[in-house]
């Protein structure tokens, strides 16, 4: 049952846990058309993986409102090759970080889940009622525990402590500040990067992991951060809602259209052999549409976006 309030954190302390990241960076620029003061801290100034560090951190400067956008994230590569440091890292943040705001009487936590956590063969489009009904992709199940455990958490605190805490499970995000780290980096980055440098080098063909088939659906992380922002001031249900853009595109169209933006035209092939992850991942965003967010970032336009602030951005490219 939705409760009938509103918080307005205008004027307020915001603390974006991961400014550095694609999500922080997003939500800093969203910030900063409100009236409110931001802080900050680096990997240099406080180890997130520390759970007194956190805590004098957060005695000391008392924000608000915290936005976890801090987590280990990559794709299928980096998730098969490092799940233990997934799985720890992002535990531990998460819990230092909820834990030490409730310590400190924190008024709001918004916490971001990931749709990876849903289960494999969920109905589609995923609702939110379907999380924890099954086992989640077994490329990335030590994201997805963790994720499940910082949603759990938020709930488990709201309903022990009465804290105003929530989380949110977006789709597939992208957009300028992305990763394009071959090794660690999602999709969408990865395809920019690959065929940028296949037509810089006058590659005759590339290859992609997979088939192709699988569809999945994609959200400018702008329209991320002011659907974060919005949720923040209006929704206070104990459970997840999702944040999707209500759009899919196949894997095979999504690298035809990236190659289009990027100016390759040679041959696009698809190894097999590799894995595809979930066969389709589409989240029911109804929830929040009818509380009144809807995107407003079309995928073409937010590709042709990140590939402009690639290009124009070589000393911040995160290889």
């Amino acid at each position: 049952m939705t409760v009938n309030k509103s918080y307005n954190f205008s004027g307020k302390k915001i603390w974006i846990a991961g400014h550095n990241g694609l999500l922080g960076g997003a939500l800093l620029r969203a910030i900063s058309c409100y009236n409110c003061q931001v802080i900050k801290s680096s990997r240099g100034e406080l180890d997130l993986t520390n759970q007194t560090a956190v805590n004098l951190w957060l005695k000391k400067n008392k924000p608000d409102v915290i936005f976890i956008a801090a987590a280990k994230v990559g794709g299928i590569k980096a998730n098969s090759e490092l799940p233990a440091n997934f799985i720890f890292d992002n535990l531990m943040i998460q819990t230092n970080i909820i834990h030490g705001a409730y310590l400190n009487s924190i008024a709001r936590v918004i916490f971001f889940g990931s749709s990876c956590s849903y289960p494999k063969n969920a109905e589609q489009p995923i609702s939110e009622s379907q999380l924890l009904t099954g086992k989640p992709e077994l490329t990335n199940l030590p994201y997805s525990i963790a994720k499940i455990a910082g949603m759990q958490m938020i709930e488990a605190y709201a309903n022990q402590y009465g804290c105003d805490f929530i989380s949110c499970i977006p789709t597939n995000t992208y957009g300028p500040g992305d990763n394009f780290n071959l090794d660690t980096s999602h999709v969408i980055p990865s395809m920019i990067r690959k065929l940028h440098e296949a037509k810089v080098n006058k590659l005759k063909e590339i290859t992609f992991w997979g088939t192709g088939e699988p569809l999945r659906e994609f959200l400018f992380i702008n329209d991320l951060a002011e659907a974060a922002i919005f949720l923040s001031e209006n929704y206070f249900e104990k459970t997840p809602i999702n944040i999707g853009s209500g759009h899919e595109i196949s894997i095979k169209d999504l690298a035809f259209l990236i190659a289009q933006v990027v100016g390759y035209d040679g041959l696009i092939d698809f190894d097999i052999q590799k894995p595809d992850g979930m066969k389709r991942k589409a989240l029911n965003s109804e929830k929040i549409n009818k509380l009144g967010w809807k995107p407003s970032i079309e995928l073409e336009f937010g590709i042709e976006t990140t590939y402009r602030w690639f290009l124009d951005n070589p000393e911040k490219i995160r290889y």
